[in-house]
């Protein structure tokens, strides 16, 4: 009899809470995300001449630099790189030697470390790590780090470490 008398009561339960539940949300074991996170720029192969259009002379276009053949996106520095700025003779290009000596010479504003010193390497290589990697974003590579003179594929290339660098996403 306590049975026949749950029937007639539990058909109207349901119904009140089965409409409850469908408007709960579904449980996955993977979130279900609403929107794609922005990818990053793609990284781009740079030559020369392409790379000297980014100087910082153009208002509103980015300011980039390239240290030992890694093309790093300097425009936060605009202080520093910008048209007028002290720094503004190393963007534009590839200045590994101008770093590396701490220079602004024209002669040093060069990619060519022949004949650079032991601690002129040490102070590149700080630099290129403390400063440019851990500031700036790289934006591509410069065309000569990439390939070697004939056009074939430089097999020393490595990709640097940044943490929005993915080589599956980028080549």
């Amino acid at each position: 009899a306590a049975a026949a008398a749950r029937g007639p009561l539990l058909l109207p339960c349901l119904l009140l809470v089965l409409p409850l539940l469908l408007l709960l949300p579904a449980t996955s074991p993977e979130p279900q995300l609403r929107f794609r996170p922005p990818a990053a720029a793609p990284v781009r192969l740079f030559t020369e001449p392409e790379l000297a259009r980014y100087d910082g002379h153009q208002e509103g276009q980015p300011i980039y630099l390239a240290v030992k053949g890694v093309v790093f996106d300097v425009t936060s520095g605009k202080e520093f790189y910008g048209k007028g700025a002290p720094y503004n003779a190393l963007v534009g290009k590839d200045s590994t030697r101008g770093v590396a000596k701490m220079s602004l010479d024209p002669a040093d504003l060069t990619h060519d470390t022949t004949g650079l010193t032991e601690e002129e390497l040490k102070s590149l290589d700080d630099i290129f790590n403390n400063v440019y990697k851990a500031k700036y974003p790289i934006v591509g590579y410069t065309s000569r780090r990439i390939l070697n003179e004939d056009g074939s594929p430089n097999l020393d290339f490595k990709p640097e470490d940044q943490p929005h660098f993915s080589i599956k996403d980028e080549f």
